[in-house]
């Protein structure tokens, strides 16, 4: 990490019990997950951080999982007035006509088989890779689902994490 995220680990050590719940919650919507890292804050380093995210994102059950994935918005649709959603589902930003009703579509096609919202990270994809994953992994097991779905919802928090750290340098 650099110095500029150990300026923002400080600022983050410094926040109040609970200014750390909320900027954890922003990050990810499992009580769970924003338990685990409350529990270990002070951080000592960036890197501690961040094994601890990974630690209690892979330590979430099932309900937690889904309680995490509540927070996201549909690909194609991000929450209006959520510059986080909209920054990481850039890919989407000028997306044809055609390839948002697509995405509507096959976002529909995969809450109706696995019961929540597609989750990837979108961080850089392109609205046509967003799509082409969506597809694929449209077929998968939900036991296959749920493992890719935990592994994304991984990075996504840590790509989050960092950026805390990282913003206002």
């Amino acid at each position: 990490m650099t110095s500029s995220s150990s300026s923002g680990l400080a600022r983050f050590n410094a926040l109040a019990h609970d200014e750390v719940a909320d900027v954890l919650h922003e990050i990810c919507s499992s009580d769970a997950w924003v338990a685990a890292l409350l529990a270990s804050h002070p951080y000592a380093t960036a890197a501690d951080l961040l094994a601890e995210g990974d630690a209690a994102t892979a330590a979430l059950s099932g309900e937690e999982l889904a309680e995490a994935m509540a927070g996201h918005p549909p690909i194609g649709r991000p929450e209006p007035g959520d510059p986080v959603s909209a920054r990481e589902q850039r890919g989407m930003a000028d997306a044809s006509d055609a390839l948002r009703a697509e995405m509507l579509e096959l976002n529909l096609a995969y809450q109706e088989r696995f019961g929540h919202v597609f989750l990837i990270c979108a961080t850089g994809a392109t609205g046509e890779q967003m799509r082409d994953a969506l597809r694929a992994r449209a077929a998968n097991t939900p036991e296959r689902e749920n493992a890719i779905v935990r592994t994304e919802l991984g990075k996504i928090n840590r790509i989050r994490l960092t950026r805390l750290l990282t913003e206002g340098e």
